[in-house]
């Protein structure tokens, strides 16, 4: 990835100590451009930030309404969530509503981001489970549509037809033939795109209406469902949830691991796409609420704003010490 810019910034004092690099993009509903900082040509993994892609087939398929699946299902499925019982207990109801269990999940096991769940977890001398995974609802999903179409076990296989899927669906919407994918933490591929294309993905979904064919219908469907339950598609005192809350339901968010974020503006029609080359949530959570701030869609002073951007910094004595701040290019 070539010629990253600084997009956001900590400072000790009057010094600034370290700069975090990256690239982002502002895609309208045409596909087109409407500003760029960095190179929006990057081949990128989206991680996470793709998971609203990876679920247009469950709904697409007729799976979802066969298995008569609500929003917050669809939340979930988009989902990188905290563990928490709100997330675990929805994940494993919707396990027995298919007739299976923990087993046949193929995310693997993952300590709950939930502090509380994972202190009850070592109090009882307890391994974490497969629904603790941050991907258990995204899987939820994934074996839905596996039961739908009667495909084999072994879901997250490149060629397993829901895989194949996801890749048209992901080709279609981006606009772009992925160069290929990455294995992500939960053994689901990872396709890789441009970050114009992740940009041109989100704006599908921030025009999406139902009504107007199959795809816009299962994009504004999981669209809307993050934006009503954002504490399923991350948790308190995440990113996503709170951004979207202090937004009004005005934009869905998405973080994926290394850094990407994601973000759709239906108001706008627009998609956003970011990375942050080092790998910093906190470059990455300071660069999407500066967008948002920069375009009108976030508070400058709202708390969930402040946490991540114009953020002061203190030490262990309280003493303010710095602050995380947007590079001049995002203000």
């Amino acid at each position: 990835m070539g010629n990253p810019v600084p997009l956001a910034e900590i400072w000790r004092g009057p010094f600034l100590e370290s700069v975090h690099l990256g690239h982002a993009v502002i895609v309208d509903d045409s596909g087109q451009i409407v500003q760029a900082w960095g190179d929006p040509t990057a081949v990128v993994l989206p991680r996470s930030s793709s998971k609203m892609v990876q679920g247009l087939p469950l709904i697409e398929s007729g799976a979802a309404d066969a298995f008569g699946l609500t929003q917050e299902h669809l939340a979930l499925a988009c989902a990188s969530h905290n563990g928490a019982p709100i997330h675990t207990g929805r994940v494993q109801a919707w396990l027995a509503q298919l007739g299976l269990s923990d087993d046949d999940f193929r995310c693997g096991p993952q300590d709950p981001g939930d502090q509380d769940t994972h202190q009850a977890l070592i109090r009882a001398g307890q391994t974490p489970c497969q629904y603790h995974n941050n991907c258990s609802g995204k899987h939820a999903g994934f074996l839905t549509l596996n039961q739908h179409i009667g495909g084999g076990a072994e879901y997250v296989e490149p060629d397993h037809p829901i895989q194949k899927s996801i890749k048209d669906a992901f080709q279609d919407v981006t606009g772009e033939d992925s160069p290929g994918f990455g294995i992500d933490g939960c053994s689901a591929p990872n396709f890789a795109t441009t970050l114009m294309g992740m940009g041109r993905a989100m704006a599908v979904f921030a025009k999406a209406q139902e009504g107007q064919g199959t795809r816009a219908s299962a994009a504004a469907r999981l669209r809307d469902a993050m934006i009503a339950y954002p504490e399923l598609v991350a948790g308190e005192g995440r990113a996503c949830t709170e951004l979207m809350r202090a937004a009004g339901g005005r934009v869905a968010l998405k973080t994926g691991a290394e850094a990407f974020f994601a973000g759709i503006v239906p108001e706008k029609g627009w998609g956003i796409a970011l990375k942050i080359m080092d790998g910093s949530t906190r470059g990455a959570e300071c660069a999407i609420a500066s967008i948002l701030v920069k375009y009108g869609l976030l508070e400058a002073d709202h708390p969930a704003t402040l946490k991540r951007r114009n953020a002061v910094l203190r030490n262990w004595r309280g003493i303010e010490t710095g602050m995380l701040r947007p590079a001049a290019g995002l203000i």
